[in-house]
């Protein structure tokens, strides 16, 4: 053990010293805890990956440039979950497909 002042006034102070320094570990440690509770609870809240996206473009009346599977790597901000019919309705409109995720082929589209 480290050497310790052999008076009482300065054992004193280093144990007042410790138990604020204590308290404010515990704080921190409760603090964290709530963080992590925080984010497992969001993980949990999160709502599922959409399985077909449509990215659309630049501008206030945008209109679709790619249809994307769900979680495609190349998908941009713009881009936003729709079901597999709308996903089939926008490809037969003339949307492009992604070239890097294929839906056409995941969706069994067919052109012609």
């Amino acid at each position: 053990m480290h050497d310790l002042p052999p008076d009482l006034p300065r054992l004193r102070t280093l144990e007042t010293f410790l138990a604020l320094t204590l308290d404010e570990v515990r704080r921190a440690i409760a603090a964290a805890e709530r963080r992590e509770q925080e984010r497992q609870r969001g993980e949990q809240a999160r709502p599922p990956q959409p399985d077909w996206l449509l990215e659309l473009g630049i501008g206030r009346d945008a209109v679709p440039v790619y249809v994307h599977a769900g979680g495609c790597w190349n998908a941009g901000k713009r881009s936003r979950g729709v079901a597999r019919d709308q996903a089939l309705r926008a490809l037969a409109e003339g949307v492009t497909a992604c070239p890097h995720c294929r839906p056409d082929a995941e969706l069994g589209w067919l052109e012609g």
